[in-house]
């Protein structure tokens, strides 16, 4: 998931100081931290090292990520004078180093590179409210009180998603990841009438290629019947559903991707390898399973946990 190295003091020495988008821009750097968890735990696909956020700051947006804090705009959306800020996204002239990276990435790794992309309502939350929220307040009024206004908006960054994600595959990623991060935050009428055309449209901008198309979010287990219906491969299951009942809810013909609870990893080991068989016994149902965390590495994950636990995983067997 997000971020797999960011609790290696390798990683801390490499990334260093300063902001998160200067790191990503120099593909040498970015290359090395993307290798890192590789190197460390023998996992079986790479994760780019790269943010959601990236393509919204490489046109001009005005977006920063604040360490500790996340995304922040300092002039957040609020109009449709704002549209003229959501440009096309040009990633050969905007970001040039998330190819390079990519690029440097095929030709060093033997397992497949998954690249990434965030989706048009998560990406459109930060910039409406401006940092991380809770409740969403400004997007939903956005969203409720002018609808053609909120419409356009997620069709600028649907463009731009599609174009961030042919431009990684292009370079050489084996998979994509769309992250739909906060898209828990709506009931299930409201995803489907504001967000499910966009995310769907982005999906199936990129199918051409034939690449697994994987679909996340946090707090979806009422939004997995949707996730079914989008046009991707694999939907990215958080720790709140049991996969065998995810897999009842999203439907036949989908993998599934997670679902420890992250957090379990502080706990004992044998606490740690009981749910983790439970996991991979659950993820058995559907018509294909990807192990994984049921979101991000923390970084105060112990890696000597993170190791044993994919040992773990590649010796179980049903």
């Amino acid at each position: 998931m997000r971020q797999a190295g960011r609790s290696l003091p390798e990683y801390h020495q490499v990334r260093g100081e300063g902001s998160i988008l200067q790191a990503i821009a120099e593909p040498d750097r970015a290359a090395e931290i993307s290798l890192q968890p590789v190197n460390r735990y023998g996992v079986d696909a790479a994760i780019l090292f790269s943010d959601i956020m990236v393509p919204a700051h490489a046109i001009g947006f005005g977006v920063d990520i604040e360490p500790g804090v996340g995304p922040v705009c300092a002039s957040p959306f609020s109009s449709s004078a704002d549209l003229a800020r959501v440009r096309p996204f040009e990633p050969s002239s905007d970001a040039p180093y998330v190819a390079d990276t990519v690029k440097l990435l095929v030709d060093e790794l033997k397992i497949p590179l998954i690249g990434f992309a965030g989706a048009p309502f998560t990406v459109a939350s930060y910039l409406i409210e401006g940092r991380p929220s809770r409740n969403y307040e400004r997007t939903k009024s956005l969203m409720y009180n002018e609808p053609k206004l909120w419409h356009e908006l997620m069709q600028r960054l649907a463009d731009v998603a599609i174009a961030s994600l042919r431009s990684q595959i292009e370079a050489g990623a084996s998979a994509l990841q769309l992250f739909d991060s906060w898209a828990g935050a709506l009931n299930e009428a409201d995803y489907r009438e504001f967000v499910f055309p966009h995310s769907n449209r982005v999906l199936q901008g990129c199918a051409e290629f034939g690449v697994p198309r994987i679909i996340f979010g946090v707090h979806t287990g009422e939004l997995l019947s949707c996730f079914g219906e989008l046009d991707a491969e694999v939907v990215g299951i958080d720790w709140r559903v049991p996969l065998d009942e995810a897999t009842r809810r999203i439907g036949p013909n989908r993998a599934v991707q997670g679902n420890l609870d992250p957090t379990v990893l502080f706990g004992p080991w044998e606490r740690i390898a009981q749910c983790a068989d439970d996991v991979l016994r659950r993820g058995s149902s559907a018509p294909g399973h990807i192990f994984n965390l049921g979101h991000g590495v923390l970084p105060s994950h112990d890696p000597e946990v993170l190791t044993r636990l994919v040992e773990h995983v590649h010796a179980w067997s049903p």
